[in-house]
């Protein structure tokens, strides 16, 4: 099981993802992409998607259109954890 990211640790590593910030009520992040079209959102979750299979962390989305709203957190720690910083850091790769 991982362990959920306090203190100095958590604050760093939410310090190196641009765009996401902390769930209100929740340990866990968020962030809404937005593409130039349906395509282009589309295509990231399809990479996304890969990613997250092989690492075996599924990521609370939903999608409309041009924009991908994405939430982070890890179930079985209860919240935010490396696994969740480092799919984070893949999915603001993928959108440029």
């Amino acid at each position: 099981m991982r362990e959920k990211l306090s203190g100095e640790a958590r604050k760093s590593a939410l310090g190196r993802l641009k765009g996401w910030s902390e769930v209100s009520g929740r340990d866990a992040i968020s962030k809404k992409f937005v593409f130039a079209d349906f395509n282009e959102a589309f295509g990231f979750m399809t990479r996304a998607a890969l990613v997250a299979e092989k690492l075996d962390h599924h990521p609370e989305w939903f999608n409309v259109y041009k924009t991908v709203e994405v939430t982070l957190s890890t179930h079985d720690a209860g919240g935010v954890t490396e696994l969740d910083i480092k799919l984070a850091e893949t999915m603001n790769k993928f959108a440029g």
